[in-house]
């Protein structure tokens, strides 16, 4: 019970985080899968951030924080594994469309198609991409956050040094991913012209 309600008095309403509508819906399913993976044995500090995510809340608790941010992590890659594998597709269909020495070939109209379509497929994907960059952002700066808070407390003789001993790892680790994605946005091309 001290829990849920430690966990209620210590979230910030994912309205105020300034994410839009489909972040937010992005942030709270991360949250849910985040609890779901984690199981009924899960620390009580994830069963919070749980239940705080249905009432439209992020807890400040450097462990639900770090789990969310690892399952970014693998999302993110997720979507950069499989934009590498549609821009490969669209660049094979161009050379299935222009091949034969300049003459468009039989089915042209169908590849065309296939195309545009596998083009509209890598928009959503980065757009997507974009979108969990920018959660991944806050939650990793609402983490450095708790965790500033949690080691000011513990110097105050309130908090358990092993706790955060646990968890105090791995905030550095995702500076990466941004600016591959960066080469990957001019990458995927926009090759329409």
């Amino acid at each position: 019970m001290s829990t849920s309600s430690h966990a209620a008095d210590n979230a910030v309403p994912d309205t105020q985080l300034g994410l839009s509508n489909e972040e937010i819906q992005l942030l709270r399913h991360g949250q849910q899968t985040v609890a779901a993976a984690a199981g009924a044995g899960s620390a009580s500090s994830t069963r919070g951030a749980s239940r705080a995510s249905s009432q439209g809340l992020l807890v400040m608790d450097p462990s639900s924080l770090a789990a969310l941010g690892r399952h970014f992590d693998r999302v993110m890659q997720r979507i950069q594994q499989q934009l590498e594998y549609l821009i490969e597709q669209s660049q094979q269909v161009n050379l299935e469309v222009y091949d034969r020495a300049g003459n468009l070939v039989d089915n042209a109209d169908r590849e065309i198609a296939r195309y545009h379509s596998l083009m509209a497929q890598i928009d959503e994907l980065e757009l997507d991409f974009d979108r969990i960059a920018h959660i991944r952002e806050i939650v990793a700066g609402f983490r450095q956050r708790a965790e500033d808070l949690e080691r000011e407390l513990e110097r105050s003789g309130g908090g358990s040094s092993s706790r955060r001993d646990r968890h105090g790892h791995g905030h550095h680790r995702h500076s990466g991913h941004r600016s591959s994605h960066g080469g990957h946005h001019s990458s995927s091309g926009r090759q329409r012209s």
